[in-house]
């Protein structure tokens, strides 16, 4: 199969015969001669190159052009059409996106080597898009500044709603974009509440599906009937109660991304049916033998892990193989205590903003109570911890101690450790001053390229020192195999 598709759409066959020799070596050519033959070939197939007349007898064709925006947004419209047709027609040319208007008469080498440069500047325009997409993200997503330990609300990442700063998510994020440019299923598995569903998000927002629908299906505790017909559709009179017939989420969804939560819920019967449409991506809605193809990302969510529940035979192997094109967990709010203090902060703002309240900003103690709490509900727990106290303060107000739910309020903060003592872990009794520098500078250095990735040029504008002057102490310390060797024996 040729890589491009073209659709020539002439009135006179004559025309189309001499087109179709034109452009059959190196493209896979459709052919129309009516409006409606060429509605029909847009709808059935993906277009694109269209080389249409500006008459066609059943409709124009810029009116075809107009049509093929919205099914075909991509392809590149060449209308042919003598210069005498062309006068007062300028808004129409430019609301049908018409790429080139081609005189008659045209010759074959010219109109090829047109189409040629047309599809070679598309592939420069996306490949631009997504580079900058993709530079946008970057920056965004591994720009850190300051102390990672004490984050302050400009300095958070985000990843279209996900908002954090820990590695973990870092990680996690990172991977999520690189799938989210694939058409492969995506697993989400997590504890309740730790934001499967904005990650499903903003894996959708980051592919090439994002003008087309993102609809979800929880599928917990659904009887299989019942969750059969809202994914596949039903006609009427399937079984009682069907009163109409039904469009699935998967039909309604065509093009864009569906997302099953609590997959690992569903019956064995309905693994089966899901399995099919990933094998075949065919629907057959329930009271009828008609299938019909759709084209849908299916992204899974689970709060169980589901390779424990295959391994004890209570899911399909198959079927979990299938789901894991990319396989991301999000780690629990317990365990990347960093994101707390970014995470009250948005969500503060967030629903300050929301009740046109203005919220200067959380107090120290407040802070030092979330990170001491468990969240067993994780981000969700603590959205509505944040929503509560928002509630309760008023207008100007600091959110403070008296804000906190009971069970937060009466947490007794701990310190882990006081300033003595920590000044007292860079050096041991009898230590010279020259070595307790030389401690506090190793670990200096150390923790600012690891935060900054190995970025030289961010590391020593970090801290206060120039490229030469940060490589000196690199090479001084000895730092690079350090902690390349402090890695291997932790990964162990």
């Amino acid at each position: 199969m040729k890589e491009w598709v073209i659709l020539l759409v002439r009135k006179k066959r004559s025309d189309l015969v001499a087109l179709e020799e034109c452009f059959s070596d190196d493209y896979e050519v459709l052919t129309a001669s009516t409006g409606v033959e060429a509605q029909r070939e847009i709808k059935a197939n993906e277009v694109d190159v269209i080389l249409c007349s500006l008459e066609m007898g059943d409709m124009s064709g810029l009116d075809l052009f107009r049509h093929s925006r919205i099914t075909q947004p991509e392809a590149i419209r060449i209308l042919v059409a003598e210069h005498r047709d062309l006068k007062d027609i300028d808004q129409d040319i430019t609301e049908a996106a018409v790429y080139q208007i081609v005189g008659k008469p045209w010759h074959p080498t010219s109109l090829s080597l047109l189409v040629k440069r047309a599809l070679e500047s598309r592939e420069l325009a996306r490949r631009h898009r997504y580079l900058s997409r993709a530079l946008k993200f970057s920056d965004s997503i591994w720009k850190k500044n300051g102390d990672v330990s004490h984050p302050s609300f400009e300095k958070n990442q985000e990843f279209d709603k996900l908002v954090f700063v820990s590695e973990s998510m870092l990680q996690v994020c990172s991977l999520a974009q690189r799938g989210a440019t694939t058409d492969l299923p995506i697993l989400i598995e997590g504890e309740t509440g730790t934001g499967k569903e904005l990650l499903a998000r903003a894996v959708h927002a980051f592919s090439k599906r994002k003008n087309f629908p993102f609809l979800v299906q929880n599928c917990g505790a659904l009887p299989d009937e019942l969750l059969q017909s809202e994914l596949f559709g039903h006609k009427r009179g399937a079984f009682t109660g069907a009163v109409s017939d039904r469009l699935g989420l998967f039909a309604a969804a065509d093009s864009g991304t569906v997302f099953l939560d609590e997959i690992s819920d569903v019956s064995p019967m309905f693994q089966v049916s899901l399995l099919r449409f990933l094998q075949e991506g065919e629907v057959k809605p329930l009271g009828t033998e008609k299938t019909s193809k759709c084209n849908v990302r299916i992204i899974v969510a689970s709060n169980k892990s589901l390779k424990e529940m295959v391994d004890a035979g209570k899911f399909r192997r198959d079927l979990y193989y299938r789901l894991r094109g990319f396989d991301l967990c999000l780690p629990p709010l317990r365990e990347r205590i960093e994101d707390i203090p970014v995470l009250a902060e948005h969500l503060a703002n967030r629903y300050a903003e929301s009740v046109g309240r203005k919220i200067p900003g959380i107090a120290l103690d407040v802070m030092r109570r979330l990170k001491q709490h468990a969240w067993s509900g994780n981000v969700r727990e603590l959205e509505n911890e944040m929503r509560r106290m928002v509630a309760l303060a008023e207008d100007g107000e600091l959110l403070d101690v008296k804000h906190l739910s009971e069970e937060l309020a009466s947490i007794q903060v701990t310190r882990v450790r006081n300033n003595s003592e920590e000044h007292r872990a860079f050096f041991s009794e009898g230590d010279k001053l020259k070595d307790v520098v030389e401690k506090i500078e190793f670990e200096l250095v150390s923790k600012s390229l690891l935060r900054n990735r190995w970025n030289y040029t961010r590391t020593a504008k970090e801290l206060g020192l120039s490229r030469v002057g940060l490589a000196n102490k690199i090479k001084r310390y000895n730092i690079e195999q350090s902690l390349t060797r402090s890695k291997s024996i932790g990964g162990k």
